[in-house]
Parts: C-alpha cells; sequence; structure tokens
C-alpha cells in the first residue's frame, strides 16, 4: 500500500511542475493560438483570432525551432492589402524557465500597402501558456 501511494504521490508532484504541452493553446495579442510540435519542430497558429485581424483560424504565425529552451524561426506579418502574401521575417528569443512563456524579437521592413518603406521595426511577440486545447 506505501509503495503505490508513493508512485501516485510521485505522479501528482511530476503532474503539477511539468511544462504546458506542446499540442496546448496559448494568448498572443488578444488571439488565442495553438502551439503544435514534431521533435524540435514548433508551429503557432491562429486558434481563435481576436476581432479586426484579417487572418482566419488555423492561419500560421510562426514556424520554426526550439533548442533547448531558445525557439528560433519565421514569424509572418498580415495586412488586409495582400493577405495571401503575409511578410515573413526572422525571429527568435527565450522560454521562460517555468515552460509557461515564449517571447521572441525580429527586425522586419515596414510595408505600406504592401511594398516597403526602407523603414525598419522591430516586432517582439509574446505567447502565454493558456491551456489544452
Amino acid at each position: 500500500m506505501h509503495a503505490i501511494f508513493g508512485v501516485v504521490s510521485s505522479f501528482f508532484t511530476f503532474a503539477t511542475i511539468a511544462p504546458a504541452a506542446a499540442d496546448s493553446c496559448w494568448w498572443h495579442n488578444g488571439s488565442l493560438m495553438r502551439l503544435q510540435a514534431q521533435g524540435n519542430q514548433r508551429w503557432f497558429s491562429y486558434e481563435r483570432p481576436r476581432a479586426g485581424l484579417s487572418v482566419g483560424r488555423g492561419t500560421l504565425l510562426f514556424n520554426g525551432r526550439k533548442s533547448g529552451n531558445w525557439y528560433s524561426g519565421t514569424a509572418r506579418v498580415f495586412s488586409k492589402y495582400c493577405p495571401d502574401t503575409p511578410l515573413e521575417y526572422h525571429v527568435e528569443g527565450p522560454v521562460q524557465a517555468d515552460q509557461l512563456g515564449v517571447t521572441m524579437h525580429g527586425d522586419r521592413e515596414v510595408h505600406k500597402r504592401c511594398r516597403g518603406t526602407g523603414r525598419w521595426t522591430r516586432d517582439t511577440l509574446v505567447f502565454t501558456y493558456a491551456k489544452k486545447c
């Protein structure tokens, strides 16, 4: 009996401190996102876009890799003026120690009506664990 209690107790301890699941939902700028993983590959796509965005459910925002506690890959900016051609740019950044947040940064050219302006801006993408989807 004591051995069974020890196993159950260890399971519950592990379950309460386990990192967020890779197939899970995360908040980003008021939208609910789905994180999916296969090996080191990672994808954030829109599960429930916030009102006013010109994207639908399943639209890919980020794809890349996780190496240790670091994400790097390609992010996208969407515009109602060029809905079929999002602007892609490189982002990277750390996973929080508790595995419940990811913050990535990247520089991208500012576009106006689908044309580059020659100006650059620094974007920050923050994802906060919400729940299992």
